[in-house]
């Protein structure tokens, strides 16, 4: 019953505005133009960000604390106790849990979490990237968190994060913590407790152009904060642990043995330059004279009789090693998909904050800024349809899941805003509104900046292997016209599904025959010092 004047309504409307700016580090003060808020309308935070860390649940905190704690493996409660121990006794220490997926590496992170914070006290949790840090309760990307002053896109597709990174965020510490004791700028990370964690058989950080030597040296193991790090290995599957028969968990643990080889390098003949890995013959499918029509039939099997099924997209995808592959997938399964079909163009204008706004340039034309595509970038031009899955480009909304990685199905075309429900991470369901954002590349080979306004998303029926790092899917689909060129990406399509039957592989040479050979790239000196 309450009732609101139009003035009041505009004034809640503006406060309400505020309050979310201020959540994402912003606030209308930014934009002269807009109205101001109404103070009396604004709680006093002081630091936000430590209200934020404050503002938790205690007691339903130190409830998922006792049920995590009463699931743990030995092994598990080993590296909690310790690491714990350190935190309790307010002595510095850096700690890597090292172990590939299912090993229970976020299990670790959320119940220590939830111990620190169910005291009051703050922990901050961050990842390399949005859809990582989803799976952490109050995740945030250490880009935004800790402001790190370095090209994020160049980092932004690989869980393991440039050593660059690192050492930024340990040299920020450092700086806040040397006030308090001359000490703390001697000791890594200023004497905070650091938790790292990851799996160095996924793909190393992506250096442009980079040799062989220039990405593993990119890795955080290639710094000489490695030195200071206590390595915890995790090695005992959580998956298998609940197997429902026998023979299952037997045909499980085999399949991981498998996976694990082939991430280790283990599995193949070794040449000077890669390694011959020959495909189990109940992976394999047939091309019959059309690859792509059978890599689809395969994954996509009755595709339009679930057309209206959210979770028939949500749990399959066909993983490629290059981009202009998924775009020729994309597009194919556009084209098979009834409905009317709209095309969304994006508008390109030059970015030259120094010079006149109005000045032509006849050089770098919006004709020619269509035909530029970048990493991270929407595409010129963008075909959709109802029903289509799609993939989000940059993080929008991190507390609602709208994260680079997250997927979405369209459920209406608007002219100037997309209507999507989420069907990836941690808010599966909800309905989400996509506007035409302003973006501009942060690609360094691009020798000019330019902006492009356009929906930040692409189809996502196909994706790159390197975009699926983070996704966990029951049917994957891996199409290898070419083999794959990078440290770990032939591991990380064979690990994002959840069960062996879920797993399909396409393989053709360079006459479009198929075959079942292919190359695995192991840089295997990364390794050494683990």
């Amino acid at each position: 019953d309450l009732v609101l004047t139009e003035d009041q309504l505009k004034a809640y409307t503006i406060a309400e505005i505020e309050l979310l700016l201020q959540s994402n580090d912003t606030t209308l003060k930014e934009y002269p133009t807009m109205p101001k808020p109404d103070s009396s309308l604004i709680p006093e935070r002081h630091n936000r960000l430590i209200f934020d860390e404050l503002n938790y649940d205690r007691q339903r905190l130190a409830e998922e604390h006792v049920r995590l704690m009463s699931t743990m493996t030995p092994e598990q409660r080993r590296v909690y106790e310790t690491i714990m121990e350190r935190v309790n006794e307010r002595k510095p220490g850096v700690f890597f849990l090292y172990g590939y997926g299912g090993t229970g590496k976020t299990f670790i992170w959320r119940a220590m979490s939830a111990a620190i914070r169910s005291r009051g006290e703050i922990v901050l949790t961050v990842a390399s990237s949005g859809i990582a840090a989803l799976l952490i309760p109050g995740g945030r990307t250490a880009h935004s968190r800790f402001c790190i002053p370095l090209n994020v896109d160049e980092f932004s597709t690989s869980p393991m994060m440039h050593k660059h990174c690192f050492e930024a965020v340990d040299r920020t510490f450092k700086d806040i913590m040397r006030p308090y004791d001359e000490k703390n700028k001697y000791i890594p990370f200023g004497g905070k407790v650091m938790v790292l964690g990851g799996d160095f058989r996924q793909i190393l950080p992506v250096i442009p152009k980079g040799t062989r030597q220039e990405v593993v040296h990119a890795a955080i193991n290639s710094s000489l904060l490695w030195d200071f790090c206590e390595v915890f290995t995790l090695s005992k599957n959580m998956r298998l642990q609940t197997g429902p028969s026998t023979s299952n968990t037997e045909e499980t643990t085999q399949f991981s043995k498998w996976v694990l080889g082939i991430g280790d390098g283990t599995i193949g003949e070794t040449n000077d330059e890669d390694i011959q890995l020959q495909i189990p013959s109940d992976f394999l499918i047939s091309s019959s004279g059309n690859s792509i029509a059978a890599i689809v039939h395969s994954t996509y099997p009755n595709l339009l009789e679930n057309m209206n099924n959210i979770s028939y997209f949500q749990d399959r995808a066909i993983l490629t090693p290059k981009n202009v592959i998924v775009e020729m997938i994309n597009a194919y399964m556009l084209d098979l998909l009834p409905g009317e079909e709209k095309t969304y163009l994006s508008l390109d204008s030059p970015h030259s904050p120094n010079s006149d706004v109005s000045a032509v340039d006849d050089v770098h034309t919006p004709e020619f800024l269509n035909t530029i595509n970048a990493s991270g970038l929407p595409t010129h031009k963008l075909r959709l349809k109802l029903g289509v899955p799609v993939m989000l480009l940059r993080n929008i909304d991190q507390s609602s899941g709208l994260c680079n990685g997250t997927r979405l199905i369209i459920t209406r075309l608007g002219k100037t805003v997309l209507e999507g429900k989420v069907i990836s991470g941690s808010n599966i369901g909800d309905k989400v509104f996509i506007p035409r954002l302003s973006l501009t590349p942060s690609d360094l080979r691009i020798p000019f900046k330019f902006q492009r306004k356009q929906f930040p998303l692409t189809v996502s029926f196909a994706m790159t292997i390197n975009k699926s790092q983070g996704q966990s899917l029951k049917h994957v689909g891996v199409y290898l016209p070419t083999s794959v060129f990078s440290h770990g990406q032939l591991y990380v399509a064979i690990s994002r599904v959840t069960s062996r039957n879920g797993l399909k592989i396409l393989l053709t040479n360079d006459d479009e025959e198929d075959t079942n050979v292919t190359s695995n790239v192991v840089y295997r000196e990364v390794f050494r010092n683990i």
